[in-house]
């Protein structure tokens, strides 16, 4: 029997966690008492104008994560790119991924379709938010 385990972990899970950890990461929550992930800062409310001035003073993209922030920076126009994963999997219920009563048009810039049936989107905003 081996003494020591060795695991295939793909390059693309590692860099994108050695990524997550080296970001500066705003929560925003009303629940939470406080946030444990190193690098985060803990914000109640949605700010628009606070995160326009952020993305304005950052030298690099920022990222937004969870049906409910995506659609509040959808509807303040702060959004320039739009990555979609595509999952072959019905759960028949859930938060929308797009927000409702937001029009956006879209330019296509790439796809790729795997061999699992999940297929990514990248969209540009064909109107630059500010």
């Amino acid at each position: 029997m081996p003494s020591s385990t060795s695991f295939s972990v793909p390059l693309a899970r590692i860099s994108s966690a050695a990524a997550w950890r080296g970001a500066d990461k705003i929560v925003y929550a009303t629940t939470l008492e406080s946030v444990s992930t190193a690098r985060s800062r803990l914000e109640r409310q949605f700010d628009p104008q606070a995160v326009r001035q952020l993305k304005a003073a950052s030298a690099r993209d920022l990222a937004v994560a969870g049906p409910a922030l995506a659609s509040a920076a959808f509807a303040a126009s702060l959004v320039d790119e739009l990555h979609l994963f595509l999952v072959p999997v019905l759960v028949g219920g859930g938060k929308r991924a797009l927000p409702e009563h937001v029009h956006l048009q879209l330019e296509h810039e790439e796809q790729r379709s795997f061999s699992s049936g999940v297929v990514y989107l990248r969209y540009r905003s064909a109107q630059r938010a500010p």
